[in-house]
């Protein structure tokens, strides 16, 4: 296993219509093999021709999707307490969301008064200060659970584990650079964790796009402004896995998120400040080095008063527009200092 910091962290956008992760790995010189995850595809993950023929036949799957279904099946006590787990994972996100939801609807009331602009402006700060402690709290939980399951069970240490991992350096070895593609947030990262990757990634350059690009991120948020189902609240999922942070990763914004709703906006940047939130609409990407960002294309942050820069004609060109600055602050976090924590989607 390469020892050593991750070097480099690509987020790009969407890469199903319009792929740009060649002209990326391109951008950082990388040659060889570049290591795939698709396992947010979860029982598609080795549909994965389109993603191959973009990488020149070059990428080789790490199938974690399959390598996990592979660990349930041989290891009965893990598989029974891993699903316990997320029992307990999904009734913590059950009545946070129920706490989160009457927060934000304080929130959204208290805006509508009327009083003096020092009595708002004080009552608007309560307002975000009990939305932030509920988020705190729900994080907090989930971290907890998750070691204390770690510390029972050792997964990294059960034969069925340590055998793929095992077979997982071997290939990482010759590979330049690790790509994560989207899909389902929460298996994807259920399975990054599974199998340790965070720390088989050392000194790998990482590409992540969607799903993918939001579990290497501190902290996982779910959003959605207009789901099928009604009016949607962001709501914190779990930890990433950190290899970037004070960044909430926002992909597919231009589907996802009410642009032209800057109180909306205005809410969920002071939720979640200090981190800078950054969306990521099709074509875009913003690498950080361990210096902090540099070279945002197309990607964007949302300013703490809800305006942004993102003008969807710009894509009718073919070329991603120039981002805003992102803050100097978000970087790539070292390995040794982080927290323990059929189509191109």
């Amino acid at each position: 296993m390469i020892s050593g910091e991750v070097p480099a962290v690509v987020l790009l956008g969407a890469q199903r219509y319009n792929p740009t992760l060649g002209d990326a790995i391109k951008e950082l010189g990388i040659k060889g093999k570049i290591a795939t995850i698709t396992a947010g595809w979860q029982e598609r993950e080795d549909d994965d021709a389109d993603l191959n023929e973009h990488l020149g036949g070059n990428a080789v799957n790490l199938t974690l999707h399959a390598r996990g279904e592979d660990v349930f099946r041989k290891d009965k006590e893990l598989v029974k307490a891993h699903r316990e787990r997320q029992t307990i994972l999904r009734h913590r996100q059950d009545f946070y969301r129920v706490r989160l939801e009457h927060a934000l609807d304080a929130q959204h009331v208290i805006d509508q008064r009327a009083a003096p602009d020092e009595i708002l402006e004080d009552e608007a700060r309560t307002s975000i200060d009990a939305i932030r402690n509920i988020d705190a709290l729900h994080l907090e939980r989930c971290t907890k659970d998750r070691r204390d399951f770690d510390a029972r069970y050792r997964p990294l240490e059960r034969a069925p584990i340590a055998k793929h991992r095992k077979e997982l350096a071997a290939m990482l070895k010759n590979c330049a650079a690790i790509a994560i593609a989207g899909g389902h947030v929460a298996s994807l990262l259920n399975r990054l964790r599974l199998f340790g990757i965070e720390d088989l990634a050392q000194g790998k350059t990482i590409f992540a796009w969607c799903a993918g690009a939001m579990a290497i991120s501190e902290r996982v948020v779910l959003f959605h402004d207009s789901p099928p189902q009604g009016p949607g609240a962001a709501e914190v999922l779990d930890a990433g896995l950190g290899f970037v942070g004070d960044v909430i990763v926002l992909p597919q914004p231009e589907f996802r998120l009410k642009l032209g709703d800057r109180a909306r906006l205005k809410v969920m940047v002071r939720r979640f400040a200090p981190a800078t939130c950054i969306a990521m609409p099709a074509r875009s990407r913003v690498t950080w080095l361990r210096s902090g960002p540099t070279a945002p294309y197309g990607a964007f942050a949302i300013r703490d008063d809800g305006t942004h820069s993102f003008e969807p004609e710009t894509r009718k060109s073919g070329h991603p527009p120039p981002g805003v600055e992102l803050s100097p602050s978000s970087t790539a976090i070292p390995l040794s200092k982080r927290t323990p924590p059929s189509k191109l989607v």
